[in-house]
């Protein structure tokens, strides 16, 4: 079981399928089980920006409509000028859903804060796969102390297909460490918009995900458009000037998310070589601040 993806990932993965392929009775299934996530009066937002993810993003919305929770929830997805289909597929599903035409992912999340309408705002990724007890998880620490105001939770990655869990595991296992370590001083670099969340207003206060460069979405380390300064790591900065942000341990908050990052970077080992060196330089900064 360690090495292999729990039941509740696998469930969500369709394998080999693309929207393309998708059949009727799969998305009559997936658009009857999503309807709960058009409410009135939502108490939490789920908002994922989608560039060009037909083939992804109805993964991710599967997971999170196999959610446990009884809280009055919306999703809702930021088109971010994708030139697939992915808006044809959001519209079958049914799922609410923005254009945001200004390119970037610091734009699309700005646009998402902008239209959610929950108290509380939880950020999602279109190829990331969400446990059933994610939403509950992620909102309890803000419901339990108002002086907490942004969350996160940890990760894991999906090996690609034929590939073994076992690298990965050793990667997640190392990144453990470093978020330790950074958490006492410089906690904002551990929150990720693939499993983050606030209180939506406090956000507002703030300049919210706005950045002074825009990142694109796979944002690889040692690319040509490679950007250091991130929208998500840039809430949390601001997030932590309004009160205290909260590391989810439960392992029911977990995600799964895809390896095609690290694989953009040439594969694991190049990915982790790349961040080890850039972390270890850095690790006096992460101690004392």
């Amino acid at each position: 079981m360690l090495f292999s993806l729990p039941s509740w990932v696998s469930r969500n993965l369709y394998p080999e399928k693309s929207f393309a392929t998708l059949t009727k009775p799969e998305l009559d299934d997936l658009k009857e089980r999503l309807q709960r996530f058009r409410v009135a009066a939502p108490e939490v937002s789920i908002v994922i920006p989608a560039w060009n993810e037909q083939d992804q993003v109805f993964r991710a919305l599967s997971s999170l409509a196999y959610s446990s929770t009884r809280r009055s929830v919306e999703i809702i997805v930021i088109n971010n000028n994708s030139t697939d289909n992915t808006n044809v597929l959001l519209d079958k599903l049914g799922v609410i859903n923005y254009l945001q035409s200004k390119q970037g992912t610091p734009y699309a999340r700005q646009l998402g804060l902008e239209k959610a309408r929950g108290k509380y705002h939880l950020c999602a990724d279109s190829d990331t796969i969400y446990p059933p007890d994610w939403v509950d998880l992620m909102i309890q620490p803000m419901e339990e102390n108002e002086k907490t105001v942004g969350v996160y939770s940890r990760y894991c990655f999906i090996p690609p297909i034929g590939k073994s869990r076992l690298p990965y595991l050793l990667y997640e296992m190392i990144t453990g460490i470093f978020i330790r370590i950074r958490k006492r001083k410089m906690e904002y670099i551990n929150v990720l918009g693939l499993s983050m969340g606030f209180v939506t207003e406090v956000a507002r206060r703030t300049e919210g995900f706005q950045v002074n460069e825009a990142r694109m979405y796979d944002n690889a380390l040692g690319s040509a458009y490679f950007v250091d300064e991130a929208e998500d790591g840039r809430m949390a900065m601001r997030l932590l000037e309004k009160g205290n942000l909260a590391l989810v341990h439960n392992p029911r908050a977990k995600v799964f998310t895809s390896s095609r990052r690290l694989e953009a970077e040439g594969g694991l080992w190049n990915a982790f070589w790349h961040r080890f060196t850039a972390h270890t330089k850095k690790w006096k900064e992460y101690i004392k601040g």
